[in-house]
């Protein structure tokens, strides 16, 4: 199990992500439109700055749902490679069997 901290402060960052996920893209739209002049394309980035860091996406660690652990997650199940690994053992994942060879 994860620190509590750590999950606490990643779930924030989700949060924050996408409460401003909005104006980032708007700002980032303006940024990268080369027909507007470079004054407004500047301003637009000097607003892009002044947002949190923590509202970016790239700030979120991918965490696994039951566990917090973060290394080992599969995107599509958002779960660990040991959470899916117990699951699947105690039958919880329909179609999945413990492999044997």
């Amino acid at each position: 199990m994860a620190k509590m901290s750590a999950i606490n402060k990643n779930n924030k960052r989700i949060k924050l992500s996408d409460k401003f996920f909005k104006k980032r893209q708007a700002l980032k739209k303006i940024i990268m439109d080369k027909k507007l002049t470079l004054e407004e394309r500047f301003k637009a980035q000097q607003k892009l700055s002044k947002l949190p860091r923590n509202s970016s996406k790239i700030r979120v660690r991918n965490r696994c749902q039951i566990t917090g652990r973060p290394h080992g997650v599969y995107r599509k199940l958002k779960i660990s490679r040991i959470a899916l690994r117990q699951l699947g053992l105690e039958g919880k994942i329909p179609g999945m069997v413990k492999s044997s060879w």
